[in-house]
């Protein structure tokens, strides 16, 4: 999915939030990643394979 040079790591790899923003909505507080990942405000996400990441809580908010 990812055209640029380099290319961005792919949502499966640790490094995956250093991919480029292609679509932005912070309006619905989320944004897609070139490698298909979609990242929320609240630090949640969506990997292309269906696999849900659970948002980081800190302590402070508990």
């Amino acid at each position: 999915m990812c055209a640029h040079q380099p290319q961005c790591p792919t949502a499966d790899r640790a490094d995956h939030h250093a991919a480029r923003v292609v679509s932005a909505h912070p309006e619905q507080g989320w944004s897609l990643l070139c490698n298909g990942a979609i990242v929320f405000d609240d630090t949640g996400e969506l990997l292309p394979d269906g696999r849900v990441i659970a948002p980081s809580r800190s302590l402070a908010a508990a």
